[in-house]
């Protein structure tokens, strides 16, 4: 039985005045484990009244993240105070943060569907090549270049200055065996090493060795007419999309989106959509998990506007040629742009200030002309970050 199964029956236990208290790993408020655990609990009739959303284990030899809750299924006033991580607060959400004024949570959006995939999973290391050996492969019969592609990782995504590659890959996608084994060099390396990899799995991995486990038809589909898609490293503390080619295979560390969009670009580089993603997304120890069912499905898209494909062209542009000139990857390139010591620098303050145009822009598509925004550092869910932290309505004239 899971914690999560174990909370739900605890509740079911207590009596109409009762009390519990539980420790848990910080993913039981986290998306699926939230759904099944505390959602079903407040749905019982539970009222949380203290809670922990993210804590460090107080021992060194335990390296994880933990949450407390404790919560009555007796009546609770509207008057008693909450302390949510150490703040009295209303209300506590399941999220295990203070509630907001809009109750339950974000449904997924008709209108967001088919756009945004997880990466195809290999299920097989023998898949994978080095830049040279693809080149021999295309060189010693250039049919090989119809099953050999750059594979596109997180780690390259985030790591890499200009995003690319640093690995190619088999893909024998949509072909039989037979078809597949008329491409001798890269079948014969997946006959011997992927079929070994798969021994003690099950039939079908076994049996179609050459194949992907997850191949992801309706991603390729999806971006079968796109020069460019989106990306997003499925763990990451930037959250933030790339534009790259189309024609390589993109890993299950990556969640693509099927558009080349600018005016996209800018409404998934906003702060709104990176605060969406870190509230109702995952974590692995202090990074974001990107789950696109949770995140982007659930996050509602504003009217498409001229300004938003502008300032999402020049962040594009600027911040590709900023990581290029100075060598820097994704994740350093935020890294400074969120770090609180670093000032005067021309390039990072000027991608700091692209940012506040793409949220300006993105709140003005959202017709939220009457709230006053401010950009800055600030901490949320104990990360440090440089972003908007503000809102307020606007004084009335």
């Amino acid at each position: 039985m899971t914690l999560h199964y174990g909370a739900l029956l605890g509740t079911s236990l207590l009596q109409a005045e009762g009390t519990l208290g539980l420790i848990a790993t910080n993913s039981v408020a986290q998306g699926e484990s939230r759904e099944v655990g505390l959602d079903a609990m407040i749905g019982q009739g539970f009222t949380i009244t203290r809670a922990i959303q993210s804590q460090s284990w107080p021992s060194a030899s335990a390296n994880l993240e933990f949450a407390a809750v404790w919560g009555t299924l007796g009546s609770v006033g509207d008057e008693a105070p909450r302390i949510a991580n150490g703040e009295i607060v209303h209300r506590i959400s399941t999220l295990l943060e203070a509630a907001g004024r809009v109750e339950g949570l974000p449904q997924q959006l008709q209108e967001n569907k088919g756009i945004a995939f997880e990466g195809c999973k290999l299920r097989g290391t023998g898949f994978i090549i080095d830049p040279g050996e693809a080149s021999e492969w295309q060189l010693s019969d250039p049919a090989n270049k119809q099953v050999l592609f750059p594979y596109l990782n997180g780690e390259d995504l985030n790591s890499r200055p200009d995003s690319s590659a640093s690995r190619w890959v088999i893909d024998f996608t949509g072909h039989d065996g037979t078809s597949a084994a008329r491409f001798r060099l890269p079948f014969d390396r997946v006959d011997e090493v992927v079929s070994y990899e798969r021994k003690n799995l099950g039939a079908q991995l076994r049996e179609k060795f050459w194949l992907y486990e997850r191949p992801r038809a309706a991603m390729r589909k999806a971006i079968a007419g796109l020069s460019e898609v989106l990306v997003i490293a499925c763990t990451s503390k930037s959250v933030m999309p790339v534009r790259v080619s189309t024609g390589q295979v993109f890993s299950n560390a990556l969640d693509v989106f099927a558009t080349m969009n600018y005016g996209d670009q800018a409404v998934l580089s906003s702060s709104l959509h990176q605060l969406w993603a870190i509230t109702y997304g995952s974590t692995l120890e202090t990074r974001i998990r990107y789950t696109p069912s949770d995140v982007f499905e659930t996050f509602p898209r504003p009217v498409a506007t001229a300004r938003l494909a502008e300032i999402g062209r020049a962040l594009d542009e600027e911040r590709r040629e900023i990581m290029v000139s100075r060598d820097l990857g994704l994740t350093n390139i935020y890294n400074l742009v969120n770090s609180p010591d670093v000032s005067g620098d021309a390039d990072i303050d000027r991608l700091r200030q692209v940012h506040v145009e793409v949220d300006e822009a993105v709140m003005a598509a959202f017709g939220w002309t009457d709230l006053n925004f401010q950009h800055g550092f600030h901490s949320y869910r104990q990360e440090r970050r440089w972003g908007l932290f503000e809102v307020e309505r606007a004084p009335q004239q």
